[in-house]
Order: C-alpha cells, then sequence, then structure tokens
C-alpha cells in the first residue's frame, strides 16, 4: 500500500498549534468553573468518553438536535465533516449516505451500502426508509472512515448510528407539536412508567409528520414534496435481577407521501410548450402521485454482566420493508419514460457479543448473522414515438420490464481490543472475518404494451425479447483488520494513528441485460477501502476548548459503479456494474468547541477531500481503455464547513433560553461520476434556531428558521442525453426556506 505524505499537511500545524496552546491554560484560569460538558459515545461498542476514541466521530445529543430544531437524520451533515446525508432523488425517505467519498447512488435492491445505518445497534440494510425523523431519540453518531472490525461488512465509508432514549423507570410523558411553513404540523408523544417498580418497565412513542408540498404536479394540481409520514416505538424492559435485562423493542414507519415529480431543467423536443417552471418545486409529471413506504422492525437485548469486568450480550431482530413508487423519468405530459416500481425485504440478524474492562485491558468480541431477502420489480415504459415518430398512444408503448431477488447469507466474528500500557500509550488491534454468501434470481423482458393504460404499468400486447433469465449464487470472504495506536500528550491532549480495512460485499445487478452484457450473469466483486489515518483530539484553555481533527488517506479498490445506456433506438437500456478499477482518497477534517464565556459558546467544522480515480478500466472496440481522467468522485464536495455561535442565558423566573444562527457551506458537487447539467455549484445554507425552556422544566417553545436565504440548491437527479429522441435533464432539490413554531410539555 502507497504511504501518504504527510509532513506538509494541515494536521502537522494544527498539532503544533494544539501543543502550544495547551501550555496557555492562564488565559482563562481566573474562571476555570466553565467548561464544556463530557461527550460519551458508544463507537466501539462500550461507552466512552469521545475524547478517548481514537476514531474520528461527530456526536449530536438529544439536547443538541432539538436546540436546532433538526427533524431527520440528513440534517446532520451540516455539521459532521466530509459527510453527505441527503433523501435520494424522487423519493421521500430513501437515504443518499456517502462518507469520505464513499457511499450507495442507486437505492436498487441487490446492491448494498457503503454507509452502515444502525438503529440500537441493529443494522438497516435497505437505504428505503433511512431518512429517520428525529423523535424520543437519545444520540446520534457518525462514524468515518472503514468500520469493518466492530460494524461488518458495508461500512467501508463509515457508520451512523441512531440510539433512541432508554427506559429510566421514572414515569414520564412528554408532548410536542409543531406548525410551520407550507402547513407544516407536526405532533410527537412519547412516555414510559414502571409496570413493576424496578422490574418492569414500559415506553412508547408515536409521532405524526404532516406538510404540504413545496409545489405542485402542474397537470392535476396534487402536492410535490409534501410529507406525511407516521412512526411509533415501543419498548418493554425486564430487570429480573441486579445483572440481567431484557429489553424488546419494536417500531413502524409508514410513508404516504405522494412519490416526488422532478424539475425539467432542459426544454422537451416532443412538448415545446412545456418549458421548465417558474419553480424548481413543480413538475409536469403525469404518472399517479402514489407512494407508500412501510418499514417496520423488532429486536430483544439480552445483558448479563457476569462480574463487574465481564457482559455477555445476545441482540436478535428482524425488519422488514415493503415499497411502490412512481417515478417519470421524462417529467413531461406524455406518457412515457414511466417508472413504476414495488420493492420488499426482510432479515433477520443475530449478534453474540462479550465485552472485558480491566484495569489495562478492554475487549469487545463477539459473533454475527445475517440472513435476508430483497425483491422488487419495475417498469421502464417508453413511448411508441421512439421508433414511429410523433408519440401515438394507440401504437402501443415499448416496456423494459426487470424483476428478481436476491437472498444473503452472511456469518462473522470479530475482535477488538485495547491495551493501555502506562499513561501515555495504548494499543488497539482488531480483526473481523466475513464469509458472505448471495443467491440471485434476475429476470428482464422487452414488451409491447397497451398505451392507453402505460400510466398505470399497461397492459401486455406481446413480448419482444427475454434479454435476461438466470439464475446464480457466489460467495465472498474477507478479514478485515485494525491497528491503532495512541498517545497522550497529557491529561487533555491524545494523538493516534491507525490503520483499518473496510469491506464491501459483491452481489448481481438487478437490471443487467445478459444479451447485451453477458457478463452481468457473474455478478461483480467486493470492493475494499484500505485507510490510514492520523488524528489528535484536546481539550484547552481548562476544558473550555475542545478541538478534534483528523487527516486520511485511502486506497480504493474494485469500486462498483454502476453505468447505463440506452440502445436500439431509445427502446431499451443496458445497465452494467463495474469493478471500475482503483482511486485514491486524501482529507482532512477538523472540529472545534470553545465555550467563549459562561453563556456564549462557538461551534467550527471544516471538512476537505482530495478524491480521484486512478484506473478505470473500459472495455472498447479497440481494447480496454482507461477513463479515469473523465471520471470524478459523485456526492463528494471538495470542501465543506460550518461555523455556528450558541448564546444560553437564564432569565430568571422566567426560564431560560437556548439561540443560535449559523451557516453551512458545500463547494461544488458532482452528482455522477461523469460531469453533467445536473451537478450542483456552490452553496451555502443559514438557519437561526431560539428555545425557552420554563423553570418548571414543563414547558419548551422553539421557533426554528432553515435555509434563511432561501438558497436553490440540487442534491440529485436524472440525466440522459438520448431518452427517445429528447433530451432531459432533471432535478431534486433541498428544502426552501421554512420557518417552524414548536411546542412541548413535559409532565
Amino acid at each position: 500500500m502507497k504511504k501518504p505524505y504527510l509532513a506538509k499537511h494541515p494536521l502537522a500545524g494544527v498539532i503544533a498549534v494544539t501543543i502550544a496552546l495547551s501550555g496557555s491554560h492562564a488565559v482563562f484560569a481566573q474562571d476555570s468553573k466553565i467548561v464544556l460538558e463530557e461527550v460519551i459515545v458508544t463507537a466501539q461498542k462500550r461507552e466512552q468518553n469521545i475524547q478517548d476514541v481514537p476514531v474520528a466521530v461527530t456526536a449530536f445529543s438529544a439536547a443538541d438536535l432539538n436546540n436546532a430544531g433538526v427533524q431527520d437524520v440528513t440534517e446532520v451533515q451540516r455539521s459532521a465533516p466530509n459527510v453527505t446525508m441527503q433523501v435520494s432523488r424522487g423519493t421521500n425517505t430513501t437515504l443518499t449516505a456517502y462518507v469520505r467519498g464513499i457511499g450507495q447512488a442507486d437505492p436498487l435492491w441487490g446492491f448494498e451500502p457503503g454507509v452502515g445505518l444502525y438503529v440500537d445497534d441493529v443494522y438497516l440494510a435497505r437505504p428505503q426508509g433511512g431518512v429517520l425523523d428525529v423523535f424520543d431519540v437519545e444520540r446520534i453518531e457518525v462514524l468515518r472512515g472503514p468500520q469493518g472490525t466492530l460494524y461488518g461488512k458495508n461500512t467501508i465509508g463509515g457508520a451512523v448510528k441512531y440510539v433512541t432514549k432508554r427506559l429510566t423507570g421514572e414515569p414520564e410523558l412528554s408532548i410536542n407539536g409543531s406548525l410551520g411553513s407550507y402547513n407544516q404540523r407536526d405532533l410527537k408523544i412519547a412516555g414510559q412508567l414502571p409496570l413493576i417498580e424496578d422490574k418492569l418497565l414500559f415506553g412508547a412513542s408515536v409521532a405524526q409528520f404532516k406538510r404540504d408540498g413545496f409545489g405542485e404536479f402542474l397537470l392535476n394540481g396534487d402536492d410535490n414534496y409534501n410529507k406525511d409520514v407516521t412512526a411509533a416505538r415501543v419498548s418493554l424492559e425486564f430487570l429480573p435481577t441486579d445483572n440481567l435485562s431484557l429489553l424488546f423493542s419494536a417500531d413502524k414507519t409508514e410513508d404516504d407521501s405522494n412519490a416526488k415529480g422532478g424539475y425539467r431543467m432542459t426544454p422537451s423536443l416532443l412538448i415545446p410548450a412545456e418549458t421548465p417552471p417558474s419553480s424548481v418545486f413543480d413538475t409536469y409529471a403525469d404518472m399517479p402521485t402514489y407512494n407508500s413506504v412501510e418499514s417496520s422492525g423488532a429486536s430483544l437485548t439480552v445483558s448479563w454482566d457476569i462480574n463487574e469486568a465481564l457482559t455477555l450480550k445476545s441482540i436478535t431482530a428482524y425488519r422488514e420493508g415493503d415499497t411502490f413508487t412512481n417515478i417519470d423519468f421524462d417529467n413531461t405530459s406524455l406518457p412515457s419514460a414511466h417508472v413504476p416500481a414495488v420493492y420488499a425485504d426482510d432479515q433477520t440478524t443475530q449478534e453474540f457479543q462479550l465485552s472485558y474492562t480491566g484495569d489495562k485491558l478492554a475487549m469487545v468480541g463477539g459473533l454475527y448473522y445475517y440472513e435476508g431477502s430483497a425483491a422488487g420489480a419495475f417498469d421502464v415504459l417508453l413511448g411508441a414515438y421512439n421508433v414511429a415518430g410523433p408519440f401515438d398512444p394507440s401504437l402501443g408503448i415499448f416496456d423494459a420490464l426487470s424483476a428478481g431477488s436476491v437472498d444473503t447469507t452472511s456469518y462473522a466474528a470479530y475482535m477488538h481490543a485495547t491495551y493501555t500500557f502506562n499513561d501515555s500509550w495504548a494499543l488497539t488491534l482488531g480483526g473481523r472475518y466475513t464469509q458472505d454468501e448471495k443467491d440471485a434470481d434476475v429476470y428482464k423482458e422487452q414488451l409491447f404494451v397497451d398505451g392507453t393504460s402505460a400510466a398505470v404499468g399497461g397492459e401486455d400486447l406481446f413480448s419482444l425479447a427475454v434479454l435476461t433469465d438466470y439464475q446464480n449464487d457466489n460467495s465472498w470472504s474477507q478479514f478485515s483488520p485494525r491497528v491503532s495506536v495512541d498517545f497522550s500528550l497529557n491529561d487533555d491532549i491524545m494523538m493516534y494513528a491507525s490503520y483499518s480495512q473496510g469491506f464491501k460485499s459483491g452481489g448481481f445487478d438487478m437490471r443487467g441485460d445478459a444479451t447485451a452484457n453477458p457478463g452481468t450473469v457473474n455478478g461483480f466483486d467486493p470492493e475494499i477501502v484500505d485507510t490510514v489515518e492520523f488524528g489528535v483530539k484536546a481539550e484547552l484553555w481548562d476544558g473550555r476548548v475542545r478541538m478534534n481533527a483528523a487527516t486520511f488517506y485511502s486506497e480504493y479498490t474494485d469500486m462498483q459503479v454502476t453505468v447505463q445506456e440506452g440502445v436500439a433506438g431509445g427502446t431499451n437500456y443496458v445497465s452494467s456494474v463495474l469493478n471500475a478499477g482503483e482511486s485514491e482518497i486524501r482529507g482532512f477534517e477538523l472540529e472545534a468547541i470553545a465555550q467563549i464565556t459562561e453563556g456564549l459558546s462557538a461551534n467550527l467544522m471544516v471538512g476537505y477531500i482530495d478524491a480521484e480515480y486512478i484506473t478505470v478500466d473500459n472495455e472498447t472496440p479497440n481494447g480496454v481503455e482507461n477513463i479515469a481522467d473523465d471520471w470524478s468522485f459523485a456526492n463528494t464536495p471538495e470542501k465543506v464547513a460550518s461555523f455556528k455561535l450558541n448564546y444560553a442565558s437564564s432569565l430568571g423566573n422566567w426560564g431560560d433560553i437556548a439561540v443560535s444562527a449559523g451557516a453551512s457551506y458545500r463547494s461544488e458537487t458532482q452528482i455522477f461520476q461523469v460531469a453533467s447539467a445536473i451537478d450542483e455549484d456552490s452553496y451555502t445554507l443559514w438557519d437561526a434556531s431560539a428555545v425557552w425552556y420554563s423553570s418548571d422544566e414543563h414547558w419548551t417553545v422553539g421557533l426554528h428558521g432553515k435555509n434563511l436565504t432561501d438558497e436553490e440548491y440540487r442534491v440529485g437527479g436524472y440525466n440522459f442525453a438520448n431518452l427517445g429522441g429528447d433530451e432531459v435533464v432533471v432535478g431534486y432539490y433541498g428544502n426552501p426556506r421554512t420557518v417552524s413554531l414548536n411546542f412541548g410539555y413535559r409532565f
């Protein structure tokens, strides 16, 4: 592996400044009581102070999320360096997540994510339903860099941990409501009580999130970008003895928001009158707006403290999801380029975990089992004008039907241990062995259907050709190591150097066309990331300043890249998944918070990435061609930054108030590997919040403004140079300016 050249890297300067500042305690020594609160995380599957964890991790507490008015998990990208978390194009609750340039742009079943999403240590294998709304939450952690040792496959970019509020044994009931822009009306109710004191605890929460659309479907007046989500969660904890606990949890989320229509950025050559609308949230899409996403699951966590040092834990979980949605790819009134789609998935996981904490040694090891199934089908209905001139529904419509399923079984064993030699030095060694098995069934057929019913999937007239019909299986195994050395300069400054490896599973392309691309039946191989990271974590000025910085270098091999091309006069498309070759990623991250006065604090975040493809082998009639110079990393801005001021003050008998305001910046972002018209320029979002807490701790009132300058910015889209003889460029956009007023009462 190539070694990064770091002598002139910005981190060297940060370390030098940190060491210099550590001797300047006298600056704030006269008021040493003003210190930052300790932040506890479970990034290494045990509770630790974030400053003691040799991993780049950002944590958001329930108070942080409430004071900022965070509505869903995608908003954490504004404050976490080198992180992209956005709603996927054409959907409402499907998550597009990238960390340090690595993620998953295509949410198709059969593909694996590059960033692992966990709810209470249960892995969510599919991105559908992954845009988690924030309610009844204790903490959100974002771990950056490969987490293969502790969290397994598909965490090569990092992991996001959504930790729900634990049961306390005390009776509680809270009600929160929100009213805001676009007729926002949210309601959240959460409570818990002991059924048997200190023995049997019960908790439940329910939330409903509703909002009218930011725009409309111009052909029928339906809302576009509206929200209609209902979520519920129940928990039951049994404590038969002081050292044994059994926690059962179940949750369900239903998203009945309208399917999203896209903004047609290019005029239609077929319907010149449909020029791009005046609002980017308006659309000429003509498919039905019906959309349904359901996600549910249950888990049982058994924890046994064998003694003061040794704990055995079992986590058993089951999850399932169902999706039906409609996407109009050309976003015109023509009944063409329609994609009705259905997805279904389920998963069963079992983890046995043994942890030990001694004076010198801390260790976590375990066994993990995953069994899951993902299936789906979708039509790509293309107008007859592709081959027959002007559009005439009576001529019928070409339909490229894709369907299939993939069953996955995965086994893993892991060990992660940290040995502390003395007050200055510690060594961490970890490893995970994974065995992954997949069995795929893939079918693709080209049909001719009745054009008058194309909007709802059409009625088959006759088959033109069966393009793909195969069953195949494959298996892969991988050992993923981690080595980390920590050096504590003193009680306030810790530096670390680490090497870690991530492994993303191989698979089969559910869109594969075996006629045009016979190799698709063999599937695609796993991808591997090897990362070297150097970091420093420091608390300065008597605990009033916290500064964490990291620099990293990653070698990314056998990258899985999806390429789709139209063929046969626009009546079909060919999908290929390439193990594209090699790339290198270098970057730098800085997070800092300073408690300037007792009430005033400031947060700073900076992230920088230099990511480039080294080789991308493309087969041509003239042989293999390296097209790396034509490709760039998707969903990975080179620079991100944010700055926020926070002010908290007591109002005496009137309670307390917390006010914050700040901005987050993202530089130019390329949406796909190849530059296109949907790529987004740099933009800055300004947010502000004010939250009042009553003196009796019962009432809260919050006023939150997001994107106050009403910045227009794309988060995804489609780009087709020739879709039925038409150039189609469609964009999907982030939320416009919104203001909400929140009320909460806690009994």
